[in-house]
């Protein structure tokens, strides 16, 4: 795919999906604002094996959906 979106642009076009950003454009605090959409999937590990065959050397996962409140998220 690899089209340059901001962040507004893929949230809506992608909704409740894993999305993977090659050369992520962020602000000061690493907050992803765009990028060039490489992959995206209602399977978070289809977005994972995607980013490990493409091998981009910038890269951002997101996912534009809303998590379940129980969700604990690891970084």
């Amino acid at each position: 795919m690899e089209t340059e979106m901001t962040i507004k642009e893929i949230e809506s076009q992608f909704d409740s999906e894993w999305v993977l950003i090659a050369d992520p454009n962020t602000d000061e605090n690493l907050t992803v604002l765009g990028g060039k959409v490489l992959h995206h999937s209602k399977d978070r590990d289809e977005v994972y094996r995607k980013a490990v065959s493409l091998r981009p050397k910038r890269s951002a996962v997101i996912y534009t959906g809303k998590m379940p409140e129980d969700t604990a998220v690891v970084l």
